[in-house]
């Protein structure tokens, strides 16, 4: 691949080098039965990087998205390559690598839906699933493929996903890709694919191990920028609890219950242990909460997202491996029980309450050593986050 030159900033914020910007749908000269999927999934309007970053992905261009969860990046690039398949050829035509399995299904899901009248085959590549069932599905022919790195790169290896037909190829969250090292694996897919593949690159951050995967894979990339004011901060109401310690924690958040289990609430901690700590006490307590972290079976992992998106499960302890790109519609408060170790999360967690403008309501428990995290997460992001009020119940 053509190393390429990539206009940064000493920060390493991409600047946009796209001026287009398309604010309809009808505009965007899409496939009838796509704009049906578009508009029947519930989109009315573009999001500001749906307006910048279809079209040029449609048109074949590499691009690199620098945009946070929230902003709708997932249909993006869902659009761009639904507009771009031969509904009449099996094989796979389009590769997409998440971090984390729940991030490559809920993809899946959004590529069905935005697809649900294309007669398109897609399928989920992700550990912790039948390797056979995987091999069957993919042998009966499947036009996009999501997974996780390592998967797909056993399935490539076992010639049971064959590349030869890909024309494009997308990374998305790559920054948290690169930073959970799947760095060898991605380059170990990419070196399968064929010189000429498109490559569609999204990330919340660009440090510069990403900016040099680009620039390994990408020829003459559109860049785009998505601002952070453009975010989902606005229409999140953000509160803080000061607890004085840690031990004060669980008390406070038993008080908080009712107000919890009104609405559909996501907890985060910053470890697995934190999360099976505070389930384990909450439920000898009688408080009804599902919890999901990184060392649960794939199936168990299903059960319990299942059981929260359906809404049978109201209140959901997890860690950082829900933060980024699991979207929950009817999540209106995210209680952050521990402030994320790095300030780029915060965003990943309390987006989930005010995606597309949905209002929402994050609420930070912080012990007197967390003043200082609170104070720098406030300027990052310029904004103000307050002292919880008392009817916190009305807000909500």
């Amino acid at each position: 691949m053509a190393s390429c030159s990539i206009s940064v900033d000493p920060d390493g914020v991409i600047e946009s080098t796209w001026n287009e910007v398309y604010h309809n749908f009808d505009d965007m000269s899409l496939r009838e039965e796509l704009l049906r999927g578009i508009y029947g999934y519930g989109f009315e309007k573009p999001s500001a990087i749906q307006q910048r970053a279809i079209v040029p992905c449609i048109k074949g261009r590499d691009v690199i998205a620098q945009a946070q969860s929230g902003t709708g990046k997932t249909a993006t690039f869902s659009i761009a390559i639904l507009q771009q398949i031969d509904t009449k050829q099996r094989d796979c035509q389009s590769l997409i690598l998440a971090p984390t399995r729940e991030l490559a299904s809920q993809i899946q899901r959004v590529v069905m839906a935005l697809g649900e009248y294309m007669k398109v085959n897609t399928h989920a590549c992700i550990g912790g699933t039948n390797v056979r069932e995987d091999a069957r599905t993919l042998d009966a022919g499947c036009q996009i493929v999501v997974g996780t790195p390592g998967r797909v790169f056993d399935m490539i290896n076992r010639k049971m996903l064959r590349t030869e037909n890909i024309k494009l190829f997308v990374l998305d969250e790559a920054d948290e890709m690169l930073s959970r090292g799947f760095k060898d694996q991605i380059q170990d897919v990419f070196k399968t694919l064929r010189s000429d593949v498109q490559v569609i690159l999204l990330s919340a951050t660009m440090p510069p191990d990403v900016l040099e995967v680009s620039r390994c894979f990408m020829r003459d990339p559109v860049s785009i920028l998505v601002k952070k004011d453009e975010l989902t901060l606005e229409g999140i109401k953000q509160f803080y609890v000061n607890v004085k310690q840690e031990n004060w924690k669980l008390g406070t958040l038993c008080d908080l219950y009712d107000t919890l289990s009104i609405t559909q609430s996501v907890i985060f901690c910053n470890t697995r242990r934190k999360v099976m700590q505070v389930t384990e006490e909450m439920t000898s307590q009688n408080f009804t909460v599902s919890a999901m972290h990184g060392d649960m079976e794939q199936q168990d992992r299903d059960v319990i997202m299942k059981q929260f998106r359906s809404g049978s499960s109201r209140v959901l302890i997890t860690t950082d491996l829900l933060a980024r790109g699991i979207d929950v519609q009817q999540v209106s408060l995210v209680i952050n029980y521990d402030l994320p170790t790095n300030r780029e999360n915060y965003i990943h967690r309390i987006g989930r309450g005010g995606r597309f403008g949905r209002k929402g309501v994050a609420i930070n428990f912080i012990t007197d050593e967390d003043r200082r995290i609170l104070k720098d997460i406030e300027q990052f992001y310029h904004t103000t986050i307050e002292e919880m009020p008392a009817n916190i119940s009305d807000l909500i």
